[in-house]
């Protein structure tokens, strides 16, 4: 039997709110609990938690949390014994790396047959199933631009202007699934070589990479860097807010990301594994994801939203998920090996 693990209500509180790795205390596996690992934004976790134990109080979740490229390490380095028993919200490009080393257990939620074919599995019955996606984007503060005399970009290939050196932050791919749906919409759109060339003449103008896909947003609407490479929804709640910035939807086309969840291969706790899996695609939480996601699996229920770019959902390329989990890990290592003097410390 696995070891599963118990969080006390501070540790919670804290890896809600600060989003971070925290420290697990071993407890005894037994039904009507589940460990469940999440990539998804903090606050939107702490939601989502509450949705989940107001329709099924008799299953307590343990919940661990961070970004895709830490979580997916994680995942990579317990594969053998895992101490997870589903994983919710991970980006469609690492569900896809572990799905092929058997990491998850074949089952096809209740209501998977409502939801856009992109979101499922192709495998019946469904190895995973999608729950929303985010797109990129770039935050720009429209006040430092005036200050520094800085154009607004319109486009991926305006970033490479001199004029914008030490004034662009962006995540890092290897611990940001916003990073890497950036990093792999450049190749797909651009091919290989063109790619890199363009991602080393971006390096040039980069002050630094963040370990959050949110990040460059957020130092975008706090003025403490002009051009913030992130996510349309990010923005959005930033400017509804009062931030001076604009979501600036590149013309060449954005990346997106899905976010999917799944039962683990060697779950304790199947039957309450099976209930936490129908949830996420429930009416209830499906609205939730639209209020807080750009698309859905459920096109039907994607709402407008103040601030959010029309143009996102036309901009989304047609992203070959197969194909860029199979090649992530080259993608990320030589990623890291050209550009990594630049990631702010984790």
């Amino acid at each position: 039997m696995k070891p599963s693990f118990k969080l006390t209500n501070v540790v919670k509180a804290f890896c809600f709110a600060a989003g971070a790795l925290t420290v697990w205390q071993p407890a005894t596996a037994q039904a009507g609990e589940l460990t469940v690992y999440a990539a998804i934004d903090a606050d939107k976790l702490a939601t989502a938690g509450e949705l989940f134990t107001a329709k099924h109080p008799d299953i307590k979740i343990n919940w661990m949390r961070d970004s895709t490229g830490i979580m997916h390490a994680r995942m990579m380095a317990e594969k053998d014994n895992p101490r997870a028993d589903v994983v919710f919200g991970m980006a469609a490009t690492s569900m896809l790396t572990m799905d092929a080393l058997g990491m998850f257990l074949p089952y096809t939620p209740a209501g998977a047959e409502r939801l856009d074919p992109r979101y499922r599995d192709k495998q019946e019955p469904n190895h995973w199933v999608g729950l929303y996606g985010f797109a990129g984007a770039i935050c720009f503060n429209t006040i430092e631009a005036k200050n520094l005399g800085l154009p607004a970009p319109t486009s991926w290939a305006d970033l490479l202007d001199p004029v914008y050196k030490g004034h662009i932050t962006m995540p890092n791919p290897a611990s940001s699934g916003t990073g890497f749906l950036d990093v792999s919409a450049w190749i797909q759109m651009m091919g290989e070589d063109a790619a890199w060339d363009y991602m080393d003449k971006l390096h040039e103008n980069i002050a630094s990479y963040t370990h959050s896909g949110s990040k460059p947003c957020q130092q975008a609407a706090a003025g403490e860097y002009t051009v913030g490479v992130s996510w349309p929804y990010r923005g959005a709640l930033l400017k509804e807010k009062g931030a001076p910035i604009d979501i600036i939807v590149p013309s060449e086309g954005i990346g997106w990301e899905m976010q999917a969840a799944a039962i683990m291969t060697g779950t304790d706790n199947l039957e309450d594994a099976q209930t936490f899996l129908d949830w996420t695609i429930s009416d209830e939480v499906l609205e939730f994801y639209a209020d807080t996601a750009s698309v859905v699996a459920r096109p039907e229920l994607n709402k407008a939203r103040p601030f959010f770019p029309d143009a996102v959902l036309t901009a989304m390329i047609d992203n070959d998920f197969a194909a860029m989990a199979v090649k992530k890990d080259a993608i990320v290592a030589e990623w890291r090996s050209r550009y990594e003097s630049k990631s702010e410390p984790k």
